[in-house]
């Protein structure tokens, strides 16, 4: 089960602050018109309508080539629900993925496995709080556990984006979970990539952009 973010409900993250206009005061506008020559009719509320019209139009502009589509991992082999949880830890590693989907036959994502969900099904809340348990000789895996299939496991419903999700729409949907990635679903409802929250915020970032 997938849910698509609304973007009036996320909390606000570092990018979507960074997307903020500034909020231009009375005397900041009186004083940019008077730097411009000649008689300007314009009242401070029309200057500050242009203002925020312009600014989102550049945004736009400026950001207009991020798309899920683009950014997504296409290679991406999904577990089952039925997939073993020892099954599924060398997957992670194959891939080298931290979060992978888990879908059904038809590849419809019924929900996501990532790796604080396995940690936490362990017993540990980080790797090192993992690895501290392995050094300490505790038992950390119980035998029966790698058995147990992962729908046991995994987080659902999972957010996730259609690949024609812009830059405004990304922000809101990583904004409303902690998880380093989401599924991307094509408009048959279709798994169609992963994609990385280390990857968007790499485009997203003006000073990585071509």
């Amino acid at each position: 089960m997938t849910q698509r973010p609304s973007l009036e409900s996320s909390e606000p993250s570092s990018a979507q602050d960074a997307l903020a206009e500034i909020e231009l005061t009375d005397d900041d506008i009186l004083e940019a018109m008077r730097e411009i020559p000649g008689y300007l009719d314009i009242t401070t509320m029309d200057f500050r309508a242009v203002y925020r019209l312009a600014h989102r139009h550049a945004i736009d502009r400026l950001f207009s080539g991020i798309t899920a589509g683009r950014l997504m991992r296409r290679e991406v082999s999904p577990l089952t629900p039925e997939t073993p949880l020892a099954e599924a830890i060398p997957s992670f590693v194959r891939q080298g993925l931290k979060s992978l989907p888990v879908a059904d036959g038809q590849q419809r994502v019924l929900g996501i496995l990532t790796e604080t969900d396995v940690m936490r099904r362990l017993g540990a809340e980080t790797f090192l709080g993992l690895l501290a348990r392995v050094i300490a000789g505790e038992p950390c895996i119980e035998p029966e556990q790698h058995h147990r299939p992962v729908s046991e496991f995994m987080t659902s419903p999972v957010v996730s984006v259609p690949p024609d999700a812009g830059l405004r729409e990304l922000i809101a949907a990583f904004a409303g979970h902690p998880g380093r990635a989401m599924p991307v679903i094509s408009t048959d409802g279709r798994l169609a990539g992963l994609l990385l929250r280390k990857v968007f915020l790499t485009a997203y970032r003006p000073d990585h952009r071509p």
